[in-house]
């Protein structure tokens, strides 16, 4: 995973705030694409190097990125970090967001089992 390409995404998203509504998505989307790109290191990279912060930033688009990747494991790992940084979890709903994600995987895993 580009770390520091990550980490540049996320200050410009913050540079963003909310009213810039284009670069926000524009921010998302770069993320998205980065997280995407290999399942495993974004799992060590959770697991090991990302912050609080970046966490947080994360929720915004964890939906988005379960629907890209499809991959319970990475939505998995994203859940288990509630526990450590759990100040996060309750001022951003990141419960919430880890639900909708999961609902997604959900939704995909019945509609393939409809075709």
């Amino acid at each position: 995973m580009k770390i520091e390409e990550f980490r540049k995404v996320i200050h410009e998203r913050i540079l963003c705030h909310d009213e810039w509504y284009q670069g926000i998505e524009k921010c998302w989307d770069k993320e998205i694409e980065i997280l995407a790109e290999d399942i495993q290191s974004t799992i060590d990279f959770l697991n090991n190097d990302c912050t609080a912060d970046e966490y947080s930033w994360i929720s915004e688009i964890i939906d988005d990125l379960a629907e890209k990747t499809m991959s319970k494991e990475l939505i998995d790992c994203y859940k288990n970090l509630m526990l450590k940084f759990p100040e996060e979890c309750k001022k951003y709903n990141i419960a919430g967001s880890i639900e909708f994600a999961e609902d997604i995987l959900n939704q995909e895993e019945e509609d393939d089992k409809k075709d």
